[in-house]
């Protein structure tokens, strides 16, 4: 299982789309790990530089419909080359979410009211979340404060997570 815990990278804007997270110029890259260097590279948000702020990030909360636009596995692969397992949102573009749940990934949705907290609590600060997969909680903390949110995944998503992929899964399964 991938790591879902770690420093977040506050992204405080709705509809962040898949040409934001990687630009569609990278897609003919050979290998995923070349798509590294051009993770949100488009992404134009006051005070993000993308080449400093998301190095030493492992989670990403935002608002709602996150990846949206074009389906493209190439999304998900750019934040895994970039140590980002994990993305808490309203709520995501279904074939993203999809695609982050078949790269053993986690796209977790969070009520409006608690990403408007978690916000609120914690974005400009140096804040952790730490993920407990089997009690569906996410522990995010900022060394003064430290709130507990729950979530759910389906049974089907959860297998993908814990085998560490759709590959994994169909190896181990069929």
């Amino acid at each position: 299982m991938k790591n879902l815990s770690g420093k977040i990278l506050f992204l405080d804007r709705s509809d962040i789309n898949t040409d934001e997270i990687i630009p569609a110029k990278y897609l003919t890259e050979a290998t995923k790990q070349a798509l590294k260097p051009y993770c949100l590279e488009d992404l134009l948000m006051d005070g993000f530089d993308p080449k400093k702020d998301i190095e030493g990030k492992s989670v990403i909360v935002t608002r709602s419909n996150f990846g949206c636009g074009s389906s493209r596995e190439h999304a998900p692969w750019v934040l895994e080359c970039n140590g980002i397992n994990l993305v808490i949102a309203e709520n995501f573009a279904r074939i993203f979410r999809q695609n982050m749940f078949n790269c053993g990934m986690v796209a977790a949705s969070l009520s409006a009211e608690q990403i408007d907290d978690i916000f609120t609590t914690f974005a400009g600060s140096d804040a952790e979340c730490v993920t407990d997969i089997d009690a569906m909680t996410f522990t995010i903390s900022n060394g003064k404060t430290e709130k507990v949110y729950k979530f759910e995944l389906g049974d089907f998503d959860l297998a993908l997570v814990r085998a560490g992929g759709w590959l994994e899964f169909a190896d181990a399964n069929y």
